[in-house]
């Protein structure tokens, strides 16, 4: 297994088809918003914790929601139409990121969403390259999640609740601003059977940068986002 040790001086990246069999590409570098974005643009992101280097994955398959083909469950319809939810761009970023990072996952202990990262996409929002999709029930922070955005793809990174729904009231949300903005795909990185079931297929590495590189030709909607006048999902 060859595994790629990254420069601190240099950006690029090895080709993501060099991976192992777990999608471990490369380990070191930084988290500077010039190698996020290079990572991002090729397909490959940071994982890991407080006890290991900087870890870059580019996984085979790779999960991914085309937001056209977005399926909604009847019962969250009804949640979504009764409007008990407030919903949100980019007023509480580094909020949703540490709820991510505090958010009780099954099978797994500690956080992958660490200081450094938090710092890191902070400024990537600030750049407006990255994005929160906040659910408020009143004027409490009740579910949200947050990725970020390169031509017409959405990465999604994480997401939390604190009320039942209100993370999946937030995809929706999330899926149909996309739509109407052209985009093309959220990357979901992994698969989970939560978003398998809102129509998130796996595809191949292969098929998903060549899906990825034509997406990435459209210019990329920089700054905070909102949602059109008068817009509601359902």
């Amino acid at each position: 297994m060859t595994v790629y040790l990254l420069s601190d001086d240099d950006v690029a990246f090895p080709n993501p088809a060099l991976a192992d069999a777990e999608g471990l590409l490369a380990v070191g570098g930084d988290l500077s918003m010039e190698r996020l974005v290079n990572g991002y643009a090729n397909g490959i992101f940071p994982w890991y914790d407080d006890d290991s280097p900087i870890l870059w994955w580019s996984p085979d398959p790779r999960f991914v929601l085309f937001p056209k083909n977005l399926h909604i469950p009847r019962s969250l319809r009804r949640v979504i139409n009764s409007r008990k939810f407030t919903i949100k761009i980019d007023t509480a970023f580094e909020q949703v990121m540490r709820n991510c990072a505090t958010s009780q996952r099954p099978d797994e202990e500690g956080t992958w969403i660490v200081e450094e990262m938090i710092e890191a996409y902070c400024a990537l929002n600030e750049a407006g390259l990255a994005h929160s999709i906040e659910t408020w029930r009143d004027d409490e922070l009740v579910g949200g999640l947050y990725g970020v955005s390169l031509g017409k793809v959405f990465y999604g990174e994480s997401m939390f609740f604190k009320e039942s729904d209100a993370s999946k009231v937030a995809l929706v949300w999330l899926a149909r601003l996309l739509v109407a903005a052209g985009f093309e795909m959220i990357d979901c990185q992994q698969v989970t059977d939560n978003l398998e079931r809102f129509g998130a297929v796996a595809i191949s590495r292969d098929e998903f940068l060549t899906r990825l590189h034509g997406a990435l030709d459209a210019p990329t909607i920089q700054g905070q986002w909102t949602f059109p006048d008068e817009f509601f999902p359902l």
